[in-house]
């Protein structure tokens, strides 16, 4: 008998899948651990995660995200980890396409609701 393993995931591959903006899209999953990739232009929302740290890797283009106390940029390549429980708010001024990492049926709001909250666990 064979074992059958895995394929590679390409992150950028996927994100060319991905027209619409602010929609992420789980692509691999590592114990109880989603990595999503998402395509963002503009502003989001203000919002926080009671329960987890939320990690942003940039794959392509220069992404801000706004605390209420200052703010970070990452630019390609750029890993950050918000604190559980930070309010943060992120923002695109171009098309950034980035690599979430964050347990699985995390909101992308957080607590918050609006045209900016996506649906979870969707795969492409």
């Amino acid at each position: 008998m064979t074992q059958q393993f895995p394929r590679p995931v390409n992150p950028l591959s996927k994100l060319d899948l991905l027209s619409e903006h602010w929609s992420p899209r789980v692509i691999a999953e590592m114990n109880d651990y989603q990595f999503k990739v998402v395509r963002i232009q503009g502003d989001f929302v203000w919002h926080s995660h009671a329960d987890t740290d939320e990690a942003f890797l940039v794959l392509e283009g220069r992404l801000r995200i706004d605390f209420r106390d200052g703010q970070v940029t990452l630019d390609c390549g750029e890993l950050f980890v918000v604190p559980r429980g930070v309010e943060h708010k992120p923002y695109a001024e171009g098309e950034v396409k980035l690599m979430l990492i964050e347990p699985r049926g995390v909101r992308n709001t957080g607590e918050e609701d609006g045209a900016r909250t996506a649906l979870n666990d969707l795969w492409i």
